[in-house]
């Protein structure tokens, strides 16, 4: 489905408009979500995140502002970022409600590691706070790139892009990101 056939679909009614973009990619979303969550979240975890993905494409993509192009790399980016955060909440949980007493003392026994680890969260943060000031796409093409290890072929196929100019904008935001890492005294 192109951006322009649910626009106008939209236009004409908001439900059928919604119905068809969730018959259409369904699959494709869950197929996202169940990857990224599968052996850490229930059945009804990666339910709720699809639902929450498809939510998220109802209420934030314009149907006024939608481009000619297949609404896919939209939808996957959405998918991919909504079923990270699920993941980071997930484990988070999991790691807090974890309830092995001797394991929990064993990771805070030494002040090195909660130091190092401390540091290192913290440079994470740094990380991904500046790719997220990169915008889009930079900011999806740089994860799928260097988190993700996807191809530019990939990236290309999911933000409808040619592999050329996803190569191009790949190395124009590495060099973004690392300035405005310099900025804040981290190299990479």
């Amino acid at each position: 489905m192109t951006g322009k056939e649910y626009s106008r679909l939209y236009h004409k009614s908001r439900d059928k408009a919604y119905d068809a973009l969730f018959e259409e990619y369904c699959n494709y979303v869950y197929a996202i979500v169940y990857n990224r969550l599968r052996g850490i979240a229930s059945r009804e975890d990666i339910e709720e995140c699809v639902s929450d993905v498809f939510a998220d494409v109802f209420f934030g993509y314009s149907a006024e502002s939608a481009v000619k192009e297949d609404m896919r790399g939209y939808i996957g980016t959405v998918a991919k970022r909504r079923a990270i955060n699920a993941f980071h909440s997930l484990t988070a949980r999991q790691k807090h409600f974890s309830g092995n007493a001797d394991e929990e003392l064993v990771t805070i026994s030494s002040d090195k590691d909660i130091e190092a680890d401390s540091d290192s969260a913290e440079t994470r943060s740094i990380l991904l706070s500046k790719i997220n000031e990169l915008g889009e796409p930079d900011s999806t093409i740089i994860l799928q790139k260097y988190y993700y290890e996807r191809s530019s072929a990939e990236i290309a196929e999911m933000l409808s892009m040619k592999s050329s100019a996803v190569r191009m904008r790949a190395a124009r935001a590495l060099e973004k990101l690392r300035k405005k890492l310099a900025n804040v005294g981290i190299t990479l």
